[in-house]
């Protein structure tokens, strides 16, 4: 879909506000609130808007121990990497997981309580998965940047 600047500054707006109304966003955009629900719903459709969501502050929640972990795996176990995804699915401690390319296979966000909470989802879960070869863990120590936008690598079209 090719977007132009007011579709790229309506998606600015509900980035930074999903919960803004149709009106609000429309004369945020200088638009009709017909015309501005249309091309949302276009950008819907066409999967550029992927969906709405809440974002919940983890430590707020008590969850304030993150680590990424890179995952190398264990070629000559059969099926290592569906089981390995399978095993995903029953880690709640693993909120992002991603095959990559290099020396190891996966590279995991986990987010804990603290860190005996982390030992045991390595030890007991983690390492205990067929074709688990060996782990490296970098522990967070701060962020310094999250949710940057796509928007800001596209060039609108004139």
């Amino acid at each position: 879909m090719n977007l132009d600047p007011v579709d790229l500054r309506i998606l600015r707006h509900l980035e930074q506000n999903a919960k803004i109304t149709n009106q609000e966003l429309a004369e945020a955009v200088n638009l009709s609130a017909s015309a501005c629900f249309r091309r949302v719903k276009l950008m819907e459709d066409a999967g550029v808007i992927a969906g709405y969501r809440c974002v919940i502050s983890s430590k707020e929640v008590g969850l304030e121990f993150e680590a990424l972990v890179n995952v190398s795996m264990r070629h000559d176990v059969e099926r290592w990497h569906e089981n390995f995804v399978s095993s995903l699915s029953r880690w709640p401690e693993v909120v992002e997981a991603r095959i990559v390319t290099g020396t190891t296979n996966y590279v995991l966000t986990v987010r804990v309580r603290n860190l005996d909470h982390y030992s045991d989802f390595v030890q007991h879960k983690l390492h205990k998965t067929p074709g688990v070869m060996s782990t490296d863990s970098s522990i967070v120590l701060a962020t310094l940047k999250k949710d940057g936008s796509v928007l800001d690598l596209i060039k609108p079209f004139s």
